[in-house]
């Protein structure tokens, strides 16, 4: 069964700073469960027949010009029709004030008004944003995350492999660390996950022999981050010699997460490799491929040999390419 993630109204009046016109309930215990919301125009003419009473209302200048248009008798009914269905809340944008009906109908159903100086559809934009991120499906994985030159980049591997003493180089080589041992990967939409750290061991990283260390303290805030967009996941293992390791790089590698798929590389871990330096060169080489260049696919192209795609994805980069 899937498991349905909640926001507390309070959190969103604290976001967008929003005015308190009408509001009776303890907003922290008001949760909202949809990250879709609902300007209601249909709603207002009394079509009610896909009204979803869990998304938050949102009054713009359409709605209250609409409204305008009444007498305070047909005002007063459609706002009850409307607001007896129920909602978390109601927000008028670009600070209009609240009809008397508005209130008088929000007080009978108990319904929250706030208000908010920001255009409608910019508001609309912003809220639904937010409620991407606080509402997304998630998973935690142990591994590590860093921002290595704009790429975020999730480490995994076995217990004692070495994601953290390399995430500690690359923090020193001038990249961020979001996430250390735990990251809470969230789904935001369909093309992108969102990777971030349990806000009560943020920042913190286990070095065996060492202990507990707080990056931020120690390198600067300029060497962490609370969240990234993940591109590319690395997953480290201890060299095997009876592996063959891809040593050319033309065919993608791709795993799933929360439905969604990612780039992947295995780089095998031995002493005297800079696992540093090769994140840097991945990363790099990452952001390369998505702009549709391939170094491996140029190299075999200047050495005449014919390049056979191997999966839908390579035949697309080789396509650009050619």
């Amino acid at each position: 069964m899937a498991i349905t993630f909640t926001v507390s109204l309070a959190k969103i009046i604290k976001e967008f700073s929003l005015e308190t016109v009408y509001l009776e309930k303890n907003p922290e215990e008001v949760m909202i469960s949809s990250n879709e919301v609902n300007r209601p125009g249909v709603e207002l003419t009394g079509f009610f027949n896909f009204y979803d009473n869990r998304r938050i209302l949102v009054f713009g200048n359409t709605e209250m010009a609409y409204l305008g248009g009444f007498t305070p008798e047909q005002r007063a009914k459609c706002l009850d029709d409307l607001m007896s269905r129920g909602a978390p809340a109601l927000i008028l944008c670009r600070s209009f004030e609240p009809f008397d009906e508005m209130l008088e109908s929000a007080k009978k159903y108990n319904m929250p008004i706030f208000v908010t100086p920001d255009p409608t559809s910019q508001f609309m934009s912003d809220l639904i944003a937010l409620l991407n991120v606080e509402l997304a499906p998630r998973v935690t994985r142990h591994g590590v995350l860093v921002e290595v030159y704009g790429e975020g980049i999730l480490l995994l591997g076995d217990s004692g492999v070495g994601k953290s003493e390399t995430a500690i180089e690359l923090v020193k080589r001038g990249h961020r660390l979001i996430a250390d041992d735990a990251v809470e990967i969230r789904k935001v939409s369909n093309k992108t996950l969102v990777g971030s750290a349990p806000a009560n061991i943020r920042h913190f990283i286990e070095l065996r022999g060492i202990g507990i260390i707080n990056a931020r303290r120690i390198f600067g805030m300029g060497s962490v981050k609370i969240t990234e967009k993940i591109d590319l996941v690395i997953g480290l293992e201890n060299w095997d010699p009876e592996k063959v390791y891809d040593r050319m790089g033309m065919d993608n590698e791709y795993t799933e997460l929360l439905g969604n798929k990612l780039p992947m590389l295995t780089i095998p871990v031995k002493p005297g490799r800079n696992l540093a330096i090769i994140i840097e060169v991945a990363a790099m080489n990452n952001r390369q491929k998505k702009m549709g260049y391939n170094a491996a696919q140029e190299l075999l192209h200047n050495l005449g040999m014919d390049v056979v795609p191997t999966t839908p994805e390579v035949k697309e980069e080789w396509d650009s390419f050619s």
